[in-house]
């Protein structure tokens, strides 16, 4: 059948609806608009979309859908109420684009060129995502092995989502895997006589990470499902190829979804712009700020002339009473980590610190001139916990004294000789017995 035959082929009814909303509903997720952010001057632009779709989220959250009385942003997680409001926004005015579209255009026969557009931007927006997510695996980078503070803590106090991506984090190899199979399926979409491997792929490998978020509670159920969505709209657009040479074991027909005629010369021209701008922007970009952070993270520093540790509460004396280590005391500190680049936790159970997974977690520095430790919540924070002075008697010992409130404190800390037998990544060909 020629491209012309094609185009006039009229399609039924009830598909031109369900088109007519997809239409809307993907291309409002997608924003193909906003792809250029990181280009000097498009964020400019863009800005002013933001703000408008900001506005609007928060009005239908208000007068229609009613999630919650103030959203919460992303923050993180794509599954704040806001990103609910926002997504029966989308549903909603997917709704109410079919309807009136329906109402003024129900006289075409078919959408051959808005669903070659829909296609397009969709195999794009896949491998785009493909591309940002696999690349940082393939640096072992999204999900980091477990530190010191996490080897501590016991594995009923970790919440699913951290127990997942400690998992995956512990093995650098399987990670390295995840990323290349992601990276293979963004190379495969970018060209059209691969494009259903690469979307079959991409369906296998997506849906996998779906019900991994799906199945440990990991906040981004909501994207990961439209990403499954659109590898499903794009494999239903050739359900009888696909159909034929799987199942039925009979030639299946040319694809054709992603064919369009380019008579101007000049369309071809942008058509080879815009896909080598694609490519430099989702791919190298991406490598090289992946390989900057790698770069940054794969030479972790000890924060001298504090040793990296784990480090028990000898002594903890406040107002020169010694609590002895099986206190009740909420604020008896019962053991102290230090770990790279500054960061570390004090199995402690009130809130002066960081609290996260029954642990207190904090960001410190050292002054060696003036032997003191400031403690923060996070690093980038203007305010601190405490400052305290600190002695080193010996090479297994740290004596920290400080202020705090009214009270004064003393601390001393013996290194432990704690052992993780999970921080040795073992791996066994021959194995006697069961682990």
């Amino acid at each position: 059948m020629s491209v012309t035959t094609r185009a006039q082929t009229p399609w039924p009814s009830w598909k031109k609806v369900v088109f007519r909303f997809l239409f809307v509903y993907f291309l409002l997720w997608m924003s193909p608009w906003t792809w250029l952010d990181t280009v000097p001057g498009v964020g400019y632009i863009t800005a002013y979309y933001y703000q408008l779709m900001d506005w609007a989220v928060n009005a239908a959250n208000d007068y229609v859908f009613h999630v919650k009385k103030v959203l919460v942003p992303p923050n993180g997680s794509g599954d704040t109420s806001y990103g609910w409001a926002r997504l029966w926004l989308f549903m909603w005015l997917g709704f109410v684009g079919c309807v009136a579209w329906t109402l003024t255009d129900s006289e075409r026969t078919n959408y051959r060129a808005l669903k070659y557009a829909l296609c397009l931007f969709m195999r794009y927006y896949v491998a785009m995502i493909a591309f940002s997510y696999g690349i940082i695996k393939l640096f072992a980078l999204q999900m980091p092995f477990p530190n010191l503070s996490q080897l501590a803590t016991p594995l009923g106090d970790f919440l699913p989502m951290r127990l997942s991506w400690m998992f995956l984090g512990y093995s650098a190899p399987y990670q390295i895997f995840a990323g290349g199979l992601e990276v293979t399926v963004g190379v495969l979409l970018l060209y059209r006589r691969t494009v259903t491997l690469g979307i079959l792929l991409a369906t296998a490998v997506f849906t996998n990470v779906m019900m991994l978020n799906l199945s440990y509670d990991i906040p981004v159920k909501i994207f990961s499902i439209q990403l499954v969505l659109m590898c499903l709209y794009l494999l239903a657009n050739e359900y009888d190829r696909i159909v034929c040479f799987l199942f039925l074991n009979k030639p299946a027909a040319v694809c054709d979804t992603y064919d369009f005629p380019y008579p101007k010369r000049w369309m071809r021209v942008t058509r080879i712009v815009l896909k080598t701008v694609f490519i430099i922007v989702a791919v190298g970009l991406t490598f090289y700020q992946s390989w900057d952070w790698y770069s940054e993270v794969s030479h972790p520093l000890e924060t001298k002339p504090i040793t990296r540790g784990v480090y028990d509460v000898s002594v903890f004396a406040r107002n020169g009473d010694t609590l002895p280590g099986l206190s009740r005391d909420t604020t008896r500190w019962q053991d102290v980590i230090f770990d790279w680049n500054g960061s570390g936790s004090v199995k402690i159970s009130d809130t002066l610190f960081r609290r996260i997974y029954n642990r207190s977690y904090f960001s410190y520095t050292t002054d060696t001139l003036k032997n003191t430790m400031t403690f923060k919540k996070f690093a980038g924070d203007s305010s601190t916990i405490m400052t305290m002075r600190y002695a080193l008697p010996d090479t297994s010992t740290i004596r920290l004294w400080a202020k705090e409130m009214n009270d004064s404190l003393y601390v001393e800390l013996k290194r432990s000789q704690r052992h993780f037998q999970l921080a040795e990544r073992q791996f066994h060909w021959l194995s006697e017995y069961n682990r």
